[in-house]
């Protein structure tokens, strides 16, 4: 069974269960400066856990782009990857454990769908503790279904909890399912599909399958207290579910890296034997990887840069171009293998096709920046280790560290960047001083690895009153852009604290004085306008007639009638009676115009009632954000 068999089976079958299909969000996550990423099916939807009313309905289901970089150093083995899609499911305060568990079994063991076979079968939930009891109602569920009780486990906080993403939000128990992948064994002389008792430690139960239960608000002091909304979130890793169907042992071998690596097999000029075989495995899969998530983050707006999200794509790209050149690759490589990508997943991933001459054109633009960086960064790091053998020669003493100074002399000089540094030294069996390193580079605003691993800790949008307010100057901002600079202008990507926000957009050269101040005064002016701001929902085609701006309109399948959230800032009817125009709109009458109104986007919020709350408003900064794109940072009061 193929991936992409396993994706379509997974969106009937909830379809049929009265969910609606919903398009994948961005790998950007809108208005969450916690997290860089989406990491999760779960991610876009946070709005809607916490009971904001989605367009969709209360029933969904999709196949969710996700990116996780905590693990990146561990990318090369049999299960860790960069990209992934969570294929998923959701309540919104509507089915809770019984329906989900009931739903999940039938996907997974009925014959019409996966077929599992229930003597392969395992599950776990809940042990409880003193914030939640045990989940016996779910284990219920789950022997009611057939499973016996030694294959139902009881496990601790640390293995059957979820939540929350951040320091407080939604969260709850969950029960996992498993699939038993070691073959048959013998037990008491009789031999039987899988072992009579689960036991979660063994790693032949493999992980198919989550159910999370979320039925409780973590606070700030530290305490649970019951959701108002109860939700269910299912996760199913696709890629690790094909493998597990196809028999495999990692997700490297199935159909979704296959054709990627007959593709390397070709470009690759290292001997391939028993003494190098291995990293040679290793630096492929790194290869087939990186450049699988870098494909699919270009698609969504980030360009290589030194900041952010642009920062882990040029990490990377260069990561796959080193291990491309260790691998023996001539010449440029990683748009031949963006392509495959592009091919296999544009039908069900559309921007990959729209957009596939900009993807190629950055990875081919960062290659060619990066291999001359490359080859002088590899030459003065030989001579670093040319210096420490000479050293040993002469004092018997070899030094086991490369100094910060020399780390940053790499950097500053020659572009390398400190990871290059670490995985070369780590080959060489030293270590780097990077408290040093981040002493001699604290001058730059370049993303260091340490603020790299805090910022992929998980987290819930900022829905403070100070963070709406930023959000609607963010919806300012974009539309006086496009007054002063022209209609070329989209968003690029936003970041919101309660202090500032920070706008990417897409503009080639540096804003004069002159057009600073004039995006300035349109944004001013809106707010001394004190104009309302309401939502209507509304199909993509009827967002598209009125001209509302939005990047992600594309994603919605009007063939399965995907609605979207248009807010209109104005004194038009729209923004100060939404509910006489929301019935209007669902008994097919005609909307207002965009040119009756300041702004009219695409988005899901949140935002101030009034542009008029936000006060005032200060460009603090214009900058260079990456290749087109320019950086804005304000603060509104």
């Amino acid at each position: 069974m193929k991936a992409a068999e396993i994706r379509k089976l997974y969106l009937e079958f909830f379809e049929g269960k009265g969910h609606k299909v919903i398009p994948s969000g961005s790998l950007v996550p809108e208005n969450d400066p916690t997290v860089l990423f989406t990491t999760a099916g779960m991610h876009p939807l946070v709005p809607y856990l916490l009971g904001e009313k989605h367009p969709a309905g209360n029933r969904l289901t999709s196949s969710q782009k996700c990116i996780r970089t905590g693990d990146i150093d561990e990318v090369g083995d049999s299960t860790h990857l960069t990209f992934f899609e969570m294929l998923g499911n959701w309540s919104l305060g509507d089915y809770f454990k019984k329906e989900v568990i009931e739903w999940t079994f039938e996907f997974f063991t009925s014959k019409e769908w996966l077929g599992i076979p229930l003597e392969k079968f395992a599950v776990s939930v809940f042990e409880g503790d003193e914030n939640a009891p045990q989940d016996i109602e779910s284990a219920g569920y789950w022997k009611a279904l057939g499973v016996p009780e030694a294959r139902i486990a009881y496990l601790n906080k640390k293995e059957n909890w979820w939540g929350p993403a951040g320091q407080t939000g939604p969260c709850g128990p969950d029960t996992e399912m498993f699939y038993w992948v070691g073959g048959e064994v013998e037990e008491g002389g009789v031999s039987k599909a899988a072992p009579e008792v689960f036991d979660g430690t063994d790693d032949r139960w493999v992980e198919i399958g989550n159910n999370v239960i979320m039925e409780y608000n973590k606070k700030e002091d530290g305490t649970y207290e019951p959701l108002e909304q109860k939700n269910v979130d299912t996760g199913i890793g696709l890629a690790r579910l094909t493998a597990v169907m196809q028999g495999k042992d990692n997700v490297y071998e199935t159909e979704l890296f296959s054709e990627v690596f007959e593709k390397l097999n070709r470009l690759c000029n290292v001997e391939d034997s028993s003494d190098n075989g291995d990293w040679i495995l290793d630096a492929k899969r790194i290869v087939a990887d990186h450049i699988k998530a870098a494909t699919f983050i270009i698609a969504d707006g980030i360009t290589p840069s030194n900041t952010d999200q642009g920062y882990v794509l040029r990490r990377l790209i260069r990561r796959a171009v080193r291990f491309g050149r260790k691998l023996g690759v001539e010449g440029e490589f990683t748009a031949k293998i963006a392509e495959i990508y592009i091919n296999d997943f544009k039908d069900i991933h559309t921007e990959l096709g729209t957009k596939s001459e900009h993807i190629l054109g950055e990875l081919t633009g960062e290659e060619k920046q990066f291999s001359e960086t490359l080859v002088k960064g590899e030459k003065e790091f030989e001579r670093l280790l040319f210096r420490i053998e000479k050293k040993f020669e002469h004092t018997g003493v070899r030094d086991t560290e490369i100094s910060g100074k020399d780390a940053f002399k790499l950097y500053d000089t020659y572009g390398f960047p400190i990871e290059m540094t670490t995985e070369l030294a780590k080959e060489h069996g030293l270590s780097v001083n990077v408290t040093e390193f981040d002493d001699a580079f604290r001058a730059h605003q370049e993303l260091s690895r340490a603020g790299a691993s805090q910022k992929f800790v998980g987290g819930l949008a900022d829905h403070s009153d100070e963070t709406k307010k930023l959000h609607t100057a963010c919806h300012l901002m974009l539309e006086a852009l496009r007054k002063a600079l022209g209609d070329h202008v989209e968003q690029r990507g936003s970041n919101i604290t309660a202090e500032r926000l920070r706008f990417d957009f897409s503009h080639d050269e540096k804003l004069t004085d002159e057009e600073k101040a004039e995006v300035e005064k349109f944004v001013n002016d809106a707010i001394k306008e004190n104009y309302s701001v309401s939502f209507i929902e509304m199909t993509v085609e009827q967002a598209r007639e009125i001209g509302a701006t939005g990047i992600f309109a594309e994603k919605y399948d009007q063939d399965l009638g995907g609605k979207v959230k248009v807010y209109f800032m104005g004194h038009g009817e729209a923004a100060t009676d939404p509910e006489t125009v929301q019935k209007r709109v669902e008994n097919g009458g005609d909307l207002s115009r965009k040119a009756d109104y300041f702004s009219v986007e695409i988005c899901g919020g949140p935002h101030a009632d009034n542009t008029g709350s936000l006060g005032s408003f200060k460009i603090k900064k214009e900058e260079s954000s990456s290749r087109g794109v320019r950086r804005i940072k304000g603060v509104i009061g």
